[in-house]
């Protein structure tokens, strides 16, 4: 009898991803043949995000093309959208199992039943209230290993501490041991992330500054970087060990969401503009030619068109790399759904257009600041039309002809011929 097999496919943050990732391992390792999720399996696994409607569209269209490949496949849905909306899920044709944060790590414990037990009915799980860990890994060149989970800031857009429950953490010690574990295991990255990484520790007296302090004396682990971190969160003290570290990446991804004061507070952010201003001062002082990417959110409920043009004017006058620009997503059961003056949805788009401009012309010139001089790239397994690539300390990417040789290797380029899909070709 051939072994069973399983597809899973990830949306939403790269904490989903390294969950994922983790339960995979799970499934492998009692013989499950794992496969992509566009081939025949007899399990699909969706990891699912609801930040914005378009991530819950995404999510829904994965299951119809999972029943689609095999009407007989068993379809688990796990994540964000069972804590927010189980039971539309159920009802959805061809869904099996539908597991929340809590329930998810018990996965390959409920496939099993599903297969020995007819008739089997959907158990109800509690909702999330405690750590559990996950580290990825896949092609061997990084891992992204989940330090922290949840959020307590209830922004007034966000879903996130509905789905996902309190902040609370990993120890410093645990984190050691992951990060120890993932580099045996080949991989010469470690990527620190969470749902909000920087509040590490509130819960067992410890701080993220700490952590990054104790990762930075682990002679085994050659990089490091560290996912996104609230600007409030980032201090001095964080900023100040990156800078002067050979093993964090010179990387900072630090959301804004808005650069306009009157937005932020109906955000219910914590920080102005001028405070985060002043953490991209701060970086660029120390680190010239760092990375410093950033989100945004376009047609919040009441942003005028003066309240955009000052967002953009701010960005525009800071020296960021890049932006990750999102239009503003009406989510039930949160504070911004009761907010009147919503912006047309026309108008989010040209707005949105706009911000995707500015980013691209702000990574143009961070490209270019760099031009000419030597990095050091991790490339990575992909084989894309004969080429593959890899990312600098600084997260500038660069592709070259394939070469097996090269994957997992940290490899100095010379970063002198720019392609047109912005790129630098060694």
């Amino acid at each position: 009898m051939e072994p069973r097999s399983i597809a899973f496919h990830h949306f939403g943050c790269k904490v989903n991803f390294a969950e994922a990732s983790a339960l995979s391992r799970q499934f492998k390792d009692k013989g499950f043949q794992l496969k992509d999720f566009r081939e025949m399996a007899d399990v699909y696994v969706i990891s699912t995000c609801v930040v914005t409607g378009v991530a819950e569209k995404k999510c829904r269209a994965a299951i119809r093309q999972a029943h689609h490949l095999n009407p007989e496949a068993k379809i688990a849905v796990i994540g964000c959208f069972p804590e927010l909306m189980p039971d539309e899920l159920e009802k959805m044709e061809g869904v099996s199992l539908v597991l929340g944060h809590s329930a998810k790590f018990a996965l390959s414990e409920e496939v099993e039943r599903l297969f020995h037990h007819s008739g089997y009915d959907n158990p109800v799980f509690p909702k999330s209230t405690d750590f559990i860990a996950s580290w990825s890994y896949g092609d061997r060149t990084r891992s992204f290993v989940k330090i922290q989970d949840g959020c307590d800031y209830y922004c007034s857009y966000c879903t996130i501490p509905l789905a996902r429950g309190h902040s609370r953490s990993d120890t410093i010690g645990n984190v050691i041991g992951y990060a120890k574990e993932a580099v045996q295991a080949g991989v010469k990255e470690i990527v620190l992330t969470g749902v909000n990484i920087g509040d590490f520790g509130r819960d067992t007296k410890e701080t993220f500054l700490d952590l990054i302090r104790e990762l930075e004396k682990l002679s085994e682990v050659p990089r490091i970087r560290v996912s996104s971190i609230e600007p409030d969160l980032l201090n001095d003290a964080v900023i100040d060990l990156i800078a002067s570290s050979k093993k964090f990446m010179p990387h900072f991804h630090i959301p804004l969401q808005s650069g306009s004061d009157k937005i932020l507070k109906l955000m219910k952010r914590k920080y102005d503009r001028e405070f985060f201003a002043s953490r991209i001062h701060k970086i660029r002082d120390l680190l010239p030619l760092a990375c410093i990417a950033t989100d945004v959110i376009v047609g919040f409920s009441g942003e005028s068109e003066e309240d955009f043009r000052e967002t953009y004017d701010f960005i525009e006058g800071l020296e960021l790399s890049y932006l990750h620009v999102f239009s503003y997503s009406r989510r039930e059961n949160t504070l911004a759904a009761r907010m009147a003056e919503p912006v047309q949805d026309k108008i989010k788009k040209q707005r949105s257009n706009l911000l995707h401009q500015l980013s691209e012309n702000k990574k143009k010139i961070f490209y270019m600041k760099n031009k000419g001089l030597t990095a050091h790239v991790l490339f990575e397994s992909d084989n894309s039309n004969g080429f593959m690539h890899g990312f600098t300390e600084n997260y500038i990417k660069v592709k070259t002809k394939f070469d097996p040789r090269l994957v997992n290797q940290v490899v100095a380029v010379t970063l002198d011929v720019l392609a047109e899909e912005l790129c630098f070709l060694v």
